[in-house]
């Protein structure tokens, strides 16, 4: 039997995940495993608060043991409930944060993130501090765009040369890591505009979750 790596989107925007899927398309293959992103129905249309975080958790689980994939992505860059879906599922969990600093690890030496708003790149920080990542970590820019705003594709890619490129001049980051799944059709343009590698988070963990799979089977 295929196996089958589930993202989730744990808010309820579809555009969004149809952002995720194209992200992550080149990863699929035709005799590799399948690669389903799925949308959280009863999550808020965005992800940018703690109340926010905090209210999806539930659900999530609910729906990542439903779907009882071979690996689980959790795709909203707050890695809302990473730790306690790895309590309580037998399969692996990816985080798309977190996977996503560890790709930068192997690109640079300092990364920064493009966060969506201030109260973002606060969290941001607190999280890399708690990975431990403190001395690979440049800075947290927000954008001041929310993750509905990320639609508007000439807004947005406008600031996200603008702080990046205050990321990479001011703040010494040599890669960047995009800050939320909603800016998941970016990467490359952006790093041909400021000409540093630029992470994109959705990617990276459907990357470590397809490793982890094959690592598996290798064992």
């Amino acid at each position: 039997m295929s196996k089958r790596i589930v993202i989730v989107n744990p808010n309820s925007t579809v555009a969004v995940t149809e952002g995720i899927s194209a992200a992550v398309d080149d990863l699929r293959r035709t005799d590799g495993p399948a690669i389903d992103c799925v949308t959280l129905e009863e999550g808020p249309p965005a992800i940018e608060t703690q109340d926010h975080i905090d209210g999806v958790v539930a659900p999530m689980l609910a729906r990542l043991k439903a779907e009882a994939a071979d690996a689980s992505v959790i795709a909203c860059f707050s890695d809302p409930g990473l730790a306690a879906a790895r309590t309580q599922m037998e399969k692996p969990v990816f985080g798309i944060a977190e996977s996503a600093f560890r790709q930068a690890l192997t690109r640079g030496r300092r990364f920064g993130i493009l966060a969506i708003l201030e109260a973002s790149a606060v969290r941001h920080r607190r999280y890399v501090a708690t990975l431990g990542l403190g001395e690979a970590f440049a800075e947290s820019r927000p954008l001041d765009l929310g993750v509905l705003d990320l639609q508007d594709r000439d807004r947005t890619f406008a600031r996200l040369v603008e702080v990046g490129s205050a990321l990479r001049d001011r703040d010494g980051a040599d890669v960047l890591v995009l800050g939320c799944a909603g800016m998941a059709g970016y990467p490359a343009d952006l790093a041909d505009s400021l000409g540093i590698p630029v992470i994109e988070p959705c990617r990276a963990a459907a990357g470590a979750a397809l490793a982890s799979l094959e690592e598996a089977r290798r064992a």
